[in-house]
This record gives structure tokens, sequence and C-alpha cells, in this order.
């Protein structure tokens, strides 16, 4: 995990981020890889940072990183590329595959088994964005990483589907 300095011009204040972005192989091994590295990227912050991280956070981060990873590991041939960035008081998770088509969420149907990935990404983040690439798509996720005293999650945005 790196700090990330970034400046738009002169005149900007200087922003930080912390990131840590992995290529995953796209094997088998690569989903539970993925959920360990969000969570050790989340303690990292937490422990050397002093970044607040509540337990709904690093659970939802670990939720739609599987989920993510397990969609692109599943649709597209090939690596996998995750980013994790912690912006102001959110913990963005971003995964790009090699296939261009964007994904589409189904309505809502209690008989289906499995396919629900994208319903529970979007019932849980705050952000939710699919973005065709170059080469692909990425997808990101943004998900508050603390929550208020009444256990409503907080953090610096309106929820956007």
């Amino acid at each position: 995990m790196e700090p990330d300095s970034s400046e738009d011009d002169d005149t900007a204040p200087q922003v930080r981020a912390l990131r840590s972005t992995v290529a995953l192989d796209g094997d088998g091994s690569c989903i539970a890889e993925a959920r360990r590295l969000a969570a050790t990227f989340l303690t990292r912050a937490q422990t050397e940072y002093g970044v607040p991280v509540s337990a709904r956070a690093m659970d939802l981060t670990q939720l739609v990183v599987s989920e993510l990873v397990t969609n692109a590991r599943k649709y597209a041939p090939g690596p996998v590329l995750m980013d994790l960035r912690i912006v102001g008081a959110l913990v963005e998770v971003e995964v790009w595959d090699s296939d261009p088509v964007l994904p589409v969420a189904r309505a809502a149907d209690a008989q289906r088994v499995g396919q629900h990935g994208l319903e529970i990404v979007r019932a849980v983040a705050w952000g939710f964005e699919a973005q065709r690439e170059p080469v692909g798509k990425r997808i990101t996720a943004r998900i508050p990483l603390t929550d208020a005293p009444d256990g409503a999650v907080t953090g610096d945005g309106v929820q956007q589907t």
C-alpha cells in the first residue's frame, strides 16, 4: 500500500489517497486471494495510517471484492486487475477485466439460484459505476469506512446506482 499524491495544478491542495493495486491470475484461488488482500489493505490503513475502518466496512469490502472478482473470473478470460483506494471516508474497489460487455442487474427473482452478485454490490455500495475501457471494462464500487452512532452507514456522498 502506497500513499498516492497528485495535484491538478500548482494552486490545488495536495490530495492523498492510500492505494493498492494487484493483478490476479484469474484462476480459482484468485477470489480468496482478493478477499485476503482487501482485508490486509484495510487493516494496514487502520493500523499504519490511523484510518477509521468499521467491522461492517471490512465485511462489506470483502463481500464486494468477492462478487466483482467472481464475475470477472466467470465472464472474462485472462487476468483481473484489482485496485483498492481510500479516498476521504470511502474505500473504492475497482476491478478490471478483459470482457467489454457491461454487467446488467437482473430483476429480483427469489427462485433464481446464483447470479445475484451485481444486485448485492449495488445494494451495499454507496456508489457503483461500470465503464467500458479501450480493452475490457472497469467496475467501481464505493463503500463508507465508518458507521454512524445510530448504526447507519456514513460517507461523503449520496448513494448512486
